[in-house]
């Protein structure tokens, strides 16, 4: 699940995703464990095959997965029960499923074949391109509180990592942001070297 949480497309819905089903994998590890099925834990089941597991020890084991089951439900109550509308999701859904104040804004959205081809690459890349935000402005304000927001701390980390490499390299602590390199070893896009060697070509003289 750790994993899964670390990134750069984060988003509510996703974090709600993975969150959910680690708990509800919990029930299930609860469940096997008492039964003696041992699948989801490869190192007891190996064990199970060299010698008998005590009872008691499956007891403490099961105890520790409840426990640890109820430490998530009541960290990640909010995003558990967060609630997502099924038009965020897919835009093309029935109009009923949005809220009234919604259903003139979705009908417009649903009817627009020029978004339409977006759709294609996800409900993520489509409510955020520019189009979408800007002609269905009350849609919009319900969708960016599920995007925008950032429910891990992955970034603040690798954040922290940039800059500690940064400073480690003994560079110029008071040129860090000015130069521009954290920026440069936070961002996803890559250089078009091709086009920034064609802009700054020398031209021989005529």
């Amino acid at each position: 699940m750790n994993l899964q949480l670390q990134c750069d497309g984060l988003n509510l819905i996703k974090t709600k995703a993975v969150v959910s089903a680690f708990v509800a994998k919990l029930v299930i590890f609860k469940r096997n464990m008492g039964n003696g099925e041992f699948y989801q834990f490869p190192l007891l089941a190996a064990l199970k095959e060299k010698e008998a597991i005590a009872d008691q020890d499956v007891d403490v084991y099961c105890q520790h997965l409840e426990m640890l089951h109820v430490d998530f439900v009541e960290r990640f109550n909010d995003i558990i029960n967060l609630k997502v509308p099924t038009w965020v999701m897919n835009p093309f859904c029935g109009v009923d499923e949005a809220e009234m104040e919604l259903q003139e804004e979705l009908i417009e959205l649903q009817n627009n074949d020029e978004l339409k081809p977006k759709w294609i690459s996800g409900y993520q890349q489509f409510w955020l391109q520019r189009h979408a935000m800007e002609l269905y402005p009350r849609l919009w304000a319900v969708v960016e509180n599920f995007l925008i927001a950032f429910p891990s701390s992955y970034l603040v980390e690798r954040g922290f990592s940039a800059v500690t490499e940064l400073l480690s390299n003994k560079r110029n602590r008071l040129q860090i942001v000015n130069r521009g390199d954290l920026r440069l070893m936070m961002t996803k896009m890559k250089s078009d070297v091709e086009k920034l060697l064609s802009l700054h070509r020398v031209h021989p003289s005529h």
